[in-house]
């Protein structure tokens, strides 16, 4: 898979995410996908398969009002392609002894996109 066909799926899932899309974030998946949220080093939140993931981001949707990730670097090697990302969200209901619903989150993180032959089959975001 050459540059240009990793940097449209990554392009499609970031936009797909933005805008709340699950259906069109699958849509550039493997059947198979491994998708890992560490956050400080610790393993967060984990999905094995298409199913699982659907599940985590239908799940996921409900946290927030707005969201919008933006790619401020994009490396790629033979496999895979690494995303420096900026998050901006603003939550849509509370977080047990955390933040409240409307507060906004900000973060800055990496995102490690692993290909298939024709998908994106393992994501692994950091923040």
């Amino acid at each position: 898979m050459d540059e240009a066909m990793k940097r449209d799926l990554i392009e499609r899932y970031i936009a797909a995410y933005n805008h709340f899309d699950v259906e069109g974030m699958l849509a550039v998946l493997d059947p198979d996908v491994v998708f890992e949220n560490y956050s400080g080093g610790e393993l967060t939140t984990s999905a094995i398969g298409i199913d699982e993931f659907r599940q985590l981001a239908e799940h996921a949707k409900g946290f927030f009002s707005e969201r919008v990730q933006r790619i401020t670097s994009l490396t790629f090697s033979q496999n895979g392609a690494t995303a420096e990302i900026d998050y901006h969200g603003r939550l849509a209901e509370d977080i047990p002894g955390g933040l409240k619903a409307g507060s906004i989150l900000e973060l800055n993180g990496e995102t490690e996109f692993t290909f298939g032959s024709e998908r994106i089959s393992k994501i692994v975001d950091r923040s």
